[in-house]
């Protein structure tokens, strides 16, 4: 195997920090003692976590985008397993289609299925609605859960199911014994994934939500709007040090790789 120079992993090395670089400013900036946004010369200072803690909106922003982002991963991925499955398994007619039909939300602006949704919640009363919030983020996520899934099935050996079946097994037996153990590590990456981009929706999450269903995101969003304090820097910290901590439980009990390739 042919290993990189010196040359590509200079070259290498510089991209990653230059990616790095916007989110370790950010870290950086959210331990000044100051009032403003500036780098912390003069000391570090907890002041601006304490803040975000005893904000109550940012409190129950939260709490509101991690049972969104919970709820709607787990219907998304409970719906992409049957739709990869009858796309992958199956023939019939129109199944292009309903393929295209699933993935559009992935290459449709968010924000014109916003100001849809916005419309249309509007027309039937729906406005303010956290199972109607549900659905909205369901139709945007799913698409990311489908697309590991089908990957999955794609790449899945069909020989111990076709021996169940030799065997006299039925179709809910082979899936339950066989397709869907194998089927786990996309169904896992999926949910994460799906979860990860309802958690972060700000776009059309900002023409949905009512007072009483804030996310995490849209509060980011019109505090940034109204105070240039460096509390968003504290916020956004916290946001990625839990991703960090998250990726590396995940990838400590179940492996990266596994999850989010497929590899076993």
């Amino acid at each position: 195997m042919q290993k990189n120079g010196p040359f590509a992993l200079a070259f290498h090395t510089l991209i990653v920090l230059f990616v790095l670089a916007p989110l370790i400013v950010v870290c950086f900036v959210a331990f000044t003692p100051q009032n403003t946004l500036s780098l912390p010369w003069n000391g570090l200072s907890l002041r601006w976590f304490a803040a975000v803690f005893h904000h109550p909106d940012f409190v129950a922003s939260f709490w509101n985008s991690a049972r969104l982002a919970l709820f709607s991963a787990t219907i998304s991925t409970m719906l992409a397993v049957p739709s990869a499955l009858a796309i992958t398994r199956y023939s019939f007619r129109g199944r292009d289609a309903l393929n295209a039909l699933f993935l559009s939300p992935l290459i449709i602006p968010h924000l014109v299925i916003g100001v849809a949704f916005l419309r249309l919640f509007s027309f039937i009363g729906a406005t303010g609605s956290f199972g109607w919030l549900v659905a909205a983020h369901v139709m945007v996520i799913m698409p990311y859960a489908l697309r590991l899934i089908l990957a999955a099935l794609n790449g899945m050996d069909l020989s111990a199911e076709m021996a169940a079946r030799t065997l006299g097994a039925g179709e809910w037996t082979v899936f339950r014994r066989i397709t869907f153990p194998m089927l786990l590590p996309g169904i896992s990456g999926g949910w994460l994934l799906a979860f990860i981009n309802s958690f972060d929706e700000l776009t059309m999450s900002i023409f949905v939500t009512a007072p009483s269903t804030v996310t995490l995101p849209v509060r980011m969003y019109m505090y940034a709007s109204e105070s240039i304090d460096p509390m968003m820097a504290a916020v956004s910290t916290l946001m990625i040090a839990l991703t960090g901590v998250t990726m590396i439980i995940l990838d400590r009990l179940f492996g990266l790789d596994q999850l989010l390739v497929g590899k076993g």
